[in-house]
């Protein structure tokens, strides 16, 4: 059974039904009584209308009132987060903060790229030159290669040195996804280094 949706002049109405009879209480349409019934039945139409939405506001996916509870629960706005955003980016970071288990694997990494917005992200790993087992071809390097991968976004924006335009002491060239590098950095194994590269 679906909840009752009352209007306005169905609050005014029930108001001025309650009001005792005489000439100084008229149920008129064009009386100032009438107005200031109608200013107050407002109220109560914006409570009725909460009450009625709450069924549906108390879903993470579907909340709209209570949002901002939900962002204080979860210590939301992420502070990886930059710029502003609008109120789906909201209610998808409480659902995404609520189904978010963690991980280690390639695949928590990519999915969690996926959902800040970067898709077609890969993940190399690296292993130490080891003669029997790598070929030729494989990069060189110690036990320490073991620990390090790299994230490769083609949608991460790189700002490459322009002769004439930059100065020197400016990078050669820089990534721009803030929000996506925090996140990424935030949730790699402790004991790891993470490299970022927006080419494939």
């Amino acid at each position: 059974m679906a909840a009752p949706i009352y209007t306005v002049e169905d609050i005014q109405s029930a108001l001025q039904a309650l009001l005792p009879r005489g000439r100084v209480w008229p149920r008129d349409p064009d009386t100032v009584q009438a107005d200031f019934w109608k200013a107050v039945a407002g109220t109560y139409k914006r409570n009725s209308d909460a009450a009625a939405a709450l069924l549906t506001d108390v879903f993470p996916g579907t909340t709209e009132f209570l949002l901002p509870e939900w962002e204080e629960t979860l210590g939301l706005p992420d502070p990886c987060v930059v710029s502003a955003q609008t109120i789906a980016q909201r209610v998808a970071a409480v659902v995404a903060k609520l189904a978010h288990s963690g991980g280690q694997s390639i695949e928590y990494f990519v999915t969690l790229a996926n959902i800040l917005g970067y898709p077609d992200s890969t993940i190399t790993q690296y292993a130490p030159f080891r003669a029997g087992r790598s070929h030729c071809g494989d990069r060189l390097g110690g036990e320490d290669w073991f620990f390090v991968w790299t994230f490769d976004s083609p949608d991460l924006p790189v700002t490459y040195f322009r002769a004439g335009a930059s100065t020197a002491g400016d990078p050669l060239y820089s990534l721009g996804g803030p929000e996506l590098r925090c996140a990424i950095q935030r949730f790699a194994p402790a004991h790891t280094n993470v490299l970022f590269s927006g080419f494939v």
